[in-house]
C-alpha cells in the first residue's frame, strides 16, 4: 500500500522526517517501514501542501487509551526523504476537485485531506499516487501542460472548433 501524510513539517528540506501521534485515517493505520510515502506540508501550520516522497523507515502504533470509546488510532513514523517535490500541489489546487463519486485522483486527495482539514496519515491509491509521482519531473509538468491542451483545445491559439 501507499500512503501520503499531511503535517506540521519545520525543515521543508529535510532530509528525514519524524512525526510523533499522527492520526490515522483511510486505511493509515497499516502504514509499515519500507512503505512508499507523500509528505505534505499542512497549510494549516503554513506549510505549502506536497514538498517530498519517500520511504517510510519505522512506524509504530501507539496504543489506546482505556476508557475512550471512539479512538482515532494514532502511528508515529520516521520518512528518508527520496525526492523534493518540484511543483506545488496544496489544498488551492485540489479545491476544484469536489465532485466526490468522480474518481479522479485529484478528488481523492481533496477529499482525504481536505474535507477534513486535520492532520493524518492515510491510504491512497495507485492512481492517486501515479499523480503525486508526476510532481516530482519535470516531464510531469510538461504531461500536464499537454493534458490541459487536450482538453482545451480552444483555448490554444490558432485553433478553432
Amino acid at each position: 500500500m501507499i500512503f501520503a501524510i499531511k503535517a506540521e513539517v519545520h525543515d521543508l528540506r529535510a532530509k528525514t522526517f519524524t512525526f510523533s501521534a499522527q492520526k490515522t485515517m483511510y486505511g493509515g493505520k497499516r502504514i509499515a517501514k519500507g512503505d512508499a510515502i507523500f509528505v505534505f506540508a499542512s497549510e494549516n501550520e503554513g506549510g505549502p501542501g506536497l514538498i517530498a516522497s519517500g520511504v517510510v523507515t519505522s512506524a509504530t502504533a501507539l496504543p489506546r487509551t482505556r476508557g475512550i470509546d471512539r479512538q482515532t488510532p494514532r502511528v508515529s513514523v520516521a520518512i528518508k526523504r527520496l525526492a523534493l517535490a518540484k511543483r506545488r500541489l496544496g489544498r488551492g489546487e485540489l479545491k476544484p476537485f469536489a465532485a466526490w463519486n468522480d474518481g479522479r485522483p485529484e478528488t481523492e486527495l481533496n477529499f482525504k485531506f481536505y474535507r477534513q482539514a486535520t492532520n493524518k496519515i492515510v491510504g491512497i491509491s495507485d492512481q492517486a499516487a501515479a499523480y503525486l509521482r508526476r510532481f516530482f519531473s519535470r516531464a510531469g509538468a510538461r504531461e500536464d501542460r499537454d493534458m490541459e491542451d487536450r482538453a482545451h483545445p480552444q483555448d490554444r491559439p490558432g485553433v478553432s472548433q
